[in-house]
């Protein structure tokens, strides 16, 4: 006989409206399931956060850096991470198409002018930056990573010590600007300056022919051994950019001329990021990245951005949740701790998560589409915490929706968007403690037995 809906079993016409309700309901996504359910199943809904979770540091593979609206320049020793330096390429183009310097044009100077947008670190430590042209084309249309180098020709153009003052306006010819870091390129050498001076005229006519007649800068920092900085310069507002000074030689009145090349969203541009592999890092970072014992992870987790250190996530025995009993989850939330109160260093404003298969693709959770107030992510200062819901993402897991091993991984810089984030966390391991369990790296499970 042919079955109807009112001949199914209770339990299995349950079962079907839960989990259709997981995936359709967007409502209320706090209480996925709990609506459906008469109120007498409602004593079914447990709670645990318990479950076996496997988590520990790796070091994270290398993040596109090109175009960003902001390029990271300088080193600082972390006395956790260890030492780190960021170096910047870049195009520079024509502020206007067809340039004329005259016929005897005398340079007075060429200064790189690069405006701060941040940084991260001690900027009462002493910075080192050598600058030098480069050889070797880049390109706005092609992608470049944390760990590509490009080509230079060997002619120093600068080498300066400085101390940062990125919140100090200075004073340029008697006018207070904006605080910005300017860098003498023709202090050792007036090449460059005279290479542009005395340019043919058809580089100078449109930009295409000028970025193959002077390709680019490439500003190099010092590694520092004693706390140091990471330094944010603006490039998408068009405020950067190399300015040469020059008189001309035939008429002496004419003794104040400039033309500026510009350092925009239209340049080619990419920070390249060493750290120095970890060698200065501390004994407990170590073990996990380099040693690669994830046994660490239980202890402590270390989170770092710049293509630095991301955090892995297992959890072994998910599926066997719903093997004896139906199961719905109604919430799952993946919750650590910040256990650091020194906001010298501090820690990412955001998180991503993201997970990845087997043979190394990586998706986004499908609970993300719910938004950030929903899925998390975001540092919750007065408490140090941070939170992931990943309530359908359990659901999945247990459903066996996954046919290839999919691993969880925290992160700092998101897989989607160029952009240079410095800051770094340390996070309470996923170690049980009796009696002092608060901030501990944990999934909590609310769910419903059928």
């Amino acid at each position: 006989m042919k079955a109807t809906p009112a001949s199914l079993p209770v339990s299995l016409l349950i079962s079907i409206l839960l989990i259709l309700g997981l995936f359709s309901c967007k409502k209320d996504p706090y209480e996925i399931g709990i609506s459906l359910l008469p109120p007498s199943d409602t004593l079914n809904v447990l709670t645990t956060d318990t479950c076996t979770v496997i988590a520990f540091s790796v070091i994270q593979d290398s993040i596109r850096t090109d175009e960003t609206s902001s390029l990271a320049l300088g080193s600082m020793l972390d006395p956790v991470f260890g030492k780190i330096t960021t170096n910047l390429y870049t195009q520079l183009r024509l502020s206007s198409e067809g340039a004329d310097f005259g016929t005897n044009p005398v340079l007075d100077s060429l200064v790189l002018c690069l405006y701060y947008n941040g940084y991260y670190g001690d900027t009462s430590t002493q910075q080192n930056l050598k600058v030098y042209e480069l050889s070797q084309d880049i390109d706005l249309d092609s992608s470049y990573f944390s760990n590509q180098t490009v080509e230079t020709y060997s002619n120093l153009l600068a080498n300066l010590n400085f101390l940062p003052h990125p919140s100090d306006s200075i004073s340029v010819y008697g006018k207070k600007v904006r605080p910005h870091l300017r860098i003498n390129l023709s202090k050792f050498s007036s090449y460059l300056g005279n290479k542009l001076l005395y340019a043919p005229e058809s580089v100078l006519g449109d930009n295409a022919s000028f970025l193959k007649f002077m390709k680019g800068l490439y500003i190099e920092a010092g590694p520092t051994n004693y706390k140091g900085s990471l330094l944010n310069f603006s490039t998408g507002d068009g405020s950067s950019r190399m300015t040469v000074y020059f008189h001309d030689g035939n008429d002496p009145g004419n003794d104040s001329l400039t033309y500026d090349f510009l350092l925009n969203d239209q340049c080619a541009r990419f920070t390249h990021i060493d750290h120095n592999g970890y060698l200065d890092a501390s004994p407990d970072l170590k073990r996990q990245i380099l040693s690669h014992d994830s046994s660490q992870g239980t202890k402590q987790l270390f989170l770092q951005g710049l293509a630095g250190v991301k955090i892995k996530v297992k959890f072994p025995y998910m599926k066997n949740l719903g093997k004896e009993n139906t199961i719905a989850i109604n919430d799952a939330v993946l919750m650590f701790k910040n256990p650091d109160t020194d906001t010298t260093l501090a820690p990412p404003s955001t998180l991503n998560l993201v997970r990845q298969d087997s043979i190394g693709r990586v998706a986004f959770l499908t609970d993300e589409n719910e938004g950030t107030s929903y899925f998390g992510g975001t540092y919750n200062s007065s408490t140090r915490t941070y939170f992931f819901r990943i309530t359908q993402h359990i659901q999945k897991v247990i459903l066996g929706s996954y046919t290839n091993s999919f691993d969880l991984y925290i992160l700092v810089n998101n897989p989607t968007k160029k952009e240079l984030i410095p800051d770094r966390v340390m996070l309470y391991g996923t170690q049980i403690i009796p009696g002092a369990d608060e901030g501990r790296f944990k999934l909590k499970l609310t769910y419903t037995k059928l």
